[in-house]
């Protein structure tokens, strides 16, 4: 015999909405019970209410997971971005950027400015965009990518290696440029980058103007082949300002961080 034979409905209703695990319409049912009985509101009118905030609270729970899973180090939206202080930035571009509408040409982005102009914020941004739209999204800082793609070298698995990259709608390579990338690694990042080439969109946020990738690669023709891929359907967005970091700093304890960002496309 049940342990809830004999209870009352609503008793069992809402045993049975915890153990579906649908706990939104389990928090929302006396309500909804109530506006029932008293005539506010008719039985499918309220269930469908309550369904459609259960989808809505399974959709944001999915989200928040994908968000965790694309390898964000924080989370940042459009909304958080102060725009008056960094007046560069193209807000129009931007944010027909987060329209999403550049992945589904499989075109490219390039961020290009000094550190703590907000390129990264900017990256991160269209990236959430992304998860909320379903598209799948990795976030690799350009060392630690380089890194794990020499780890799989090593290993004898770099082809499945790629195409684990490759598969992402949105690939976000952060901070290309801040340390240098020797020969080997160099082959490695034009490896991926030409497995996406016209397949998958990719974000790249850099320090360098492409003018100085052949010091950052160590080589002019990988610096230049991995440009060509990047930069043949590409947006290009060059942030000009000083560090939203060390914005509270008196104006006589401002340095000047990152300067090779200055150099020109």
């Amino acid at each position: 015999m049940s342990a809830l034979e004999g209870a009352s409905p609503y008793i069992r209703a809402e045993s049975n909405l915890a153990a579906l695990g649908l706990d939104q319409m389990a928090a929302s049912l006396p309500d909804y019970m109530r506006m029932v009985s008293e005539g506010d509101l008719e039985f499918c009118a309220a269930l469908a209410e309550m369904t459609a905030a259960e989808v809505a609270a399974k959709e944001a729970r999915v989200t928040r997971q994908r968000i965790r899973s694309a390898g964000f180090p924080y989370e940042k939206t459009l909304a958080d971005f102060d725009w008056s202080f960094q007046p560069s930035v193209p807000r129009a571009r931007v944010e027909e950027l987060a329209t999403l509408r550049f992945m589904e040409r499989a075109e490219n982005v390039l961020l290009v400015g000094s550190p703590g102009v907000g390129k990264t914020h900017l990256a991160i941004a269209v990236g959430i965009e992304a998860v909320r739209a379903r598209r799948e999204v990795r976030f690799m800082d350009c060392a630690r990518l380089v890194d794990d793609l020499r780890d799989a070298q090593s290993r004898g698995i770099l082809k499945k290696r790629l195409q684990y990259y490759a598969h992402s709608k949105l690939l976000i390579i952060d901070e290309l440029g801040y340390l240098d990338i020797d020969e080997g690694g160099a082959d490695l990042l034009f490896q991926l980058v030409s497995t996406r080439y016209e397949q998958r969109s990719t974000i790249i946020t850099t320090n360098v103007g492409i003018g100085g990738w052949a010091k950052v690669f160590g080589d002019e023709v990988a610096a230049s082949a991995i440009a060509d891929r990047v930069c043949h359907h590409c947006h290009v967005i060059k942030i000009t300002g000083r560090s939203y970091r060390l914005k509270d700093l008196p104006a006589d304890s401002k340095a000047a961080p990152g300067a090779a960002g200055k150099e020109q496309l």
